[in-house]
């Protein structure tokens, strides 16, 4: 189906503002991010319960909530997330945890009748040597990065058992791969944070601490693309309203910069003005990886927000928030 017939399909239509809508993963990155717009675009019966009220790994807790609370649709984005280094060093949490929440949600979701559900994925689910800009054809179509394989291959299943609902269940339920997010809200733990939050936390402490030197990881050369989670919020909502197909949607900037010109700017926003070194014994991960956003833009979607400016946003934020 193309771009322009899923636009056109029978089942689309807006989403009922006034109906239940479960955001899994609320209070995540993306989760909060969702909520605040779904709030601010009218919806009144938002549901969103924490980890400690319920834990999606928990199969028969899952059922037991759908079941009560039957929600006319859900965004999946709950999710265990982490940078390279948390990947690389305890890939059965991120593929045990994720599968398990996916699996639960997604089977609580179909025996309850779940008609409109977004799975949201994400751009490492594609090989490691995709050609650029990475369509969203290039699915299964190489190896993977070796250091996050556990994650994405989660995130494939995830992909493949919406597909499955689809083809044997006849529902409406679609897939979005964002590329690297970050905002207010993201995870700035010293070990287990994505990139961007690992640098305004490391410059943030630099300054503070009037450090002479900063050591980032790698080399410095790889290229990545940045999404402020706002700017995905908006894609959710859009897809979930305009867009019925089995193949995911990227969602994205189609831009990347290097990961030491990134490096250059946090440390700018953060004005930290001491040495900044490279540590190349440390991964860089893939050299590149930048979406083809040509599916989505034809929908009328298109980022808003330039990275300096979310940087900003986002470090103001941190340092309101930090210890």
């Amino acid at each position: 189906m193309s771009v322009a017939q899923a636009v056109q399909s029978d089942r689309y239509r807006p989403m009922d503002r006034s109906a239940p809508v479960f955001v899994a993963g609320r209070n995540g990155l993306v989760g909060s991010a969702l909520w605040r717009l779904l709030t601010t675009e009218g919806f009144t019966a938002l549901l969103g319960p924490g980890s400690t009220e319920l834990d999606l790994r928990n199969r028969p807790a899952v059922f037991e909530w759908f079941a009560k609370h039957q929600p006319h649709a859900v965004i999946l984005a709950a999710a265990r997330v982490g940078g390279i280094k948390a990947n690389d060093t305890r890939p059965t949490d991120f593929i045990s945890d994720n599968l398990q929440i996916q699996v639960n949600v997604l089977d609580a979701a179909l025996r309850h009748g779940v008609e409109r559900l977004l799975f949201l994925g994400s751009s490492c689910i594609y090989p490691k040597r995709a050609a650029q800009p990475i369509r969203e054809e290039a699915l299964l179509t190489g190896p993977l990065e070796p250091t996050n394989e556990a994650y994405a291959i989660a995130k494939i299943a995830g992909i493949t058992q919406i597909r499955s609902v689809r083809r044997q269940h006849g529902l409406p339920w679609i897939c979005a791969m964002p590329t690297n997010l970050y905002g207010p809200g993201d995870n700035f733990h010293p070990e287990h944070s994505h990139v961007l939050p690992s640098l305004i936390r490391r410059f943030h402490r630099a300054r503070t601490e009037q450090l002479p030197k900063v050591v980032n990881w790698g080399s410095g050369t790889p290229r990545r693309e940045f999404l402020h989670a706002d700017d995905l919020a908006r894609a959710c909502l859009l897809l979930l309203e305009r867009y019925d197909s089995d193949s995911p949607v990227n969602v994205g900037t189609g831009e990347d910069l290097t990961i030491r010109e990134l490096s250059d700017t946090v440390a700018s926003v953060v004005g930290y003005e001491g040495a900044i070194e490279w540590d190349p014994s440390q991964p860089d991960g893939t050299y590149r990886k930048v979406l083809d956003i040509s599916k989505i833009a034809a929908l009328g979607w298109a980022p808003a927000i330039k990275l300096s400016d979310g940087i900003a946003e986002t470090y103001a934020w941190y340092e309101s928030t930090a210890p």
